[in-house]
């Protein structure tokens, strides 16, 4: 992840796209949000490979979780 870093200098040490102080959190609310790349991309000042990144980043902590349905007792 050489696009991403974390320094407790920046953003209160939260995942941002290096060379920037744009966290990966605001990729992905904007991507959420229906922007598209290109928006984003403009907006932030960030490139497409930046973009990816972000979403790379946050896909390593959902791979591998088991999802389980909850049943509720009536």
């Amino acid at each position: 992840m050489e696009r991403i870093v974390i320094d407790p200098k920046i953003m209160h040490g939260k995942p941002v796209i290096k060379g920037t102080r744009v966290p990966v959190e605001v990729i992905l609310g904007s991507l959420v949000s229906g922007m598209n790349y290109e928006e984003i991309e403009k907006e932030y000042g960030v490139k497409r490979g930046d973009i990816v990144a972000a979403i790379e980043y946050a896909a390593k902590f959902v791979i591998g979780e088991e999802v389980r349905s909850l049943k509720m007792k009536l």
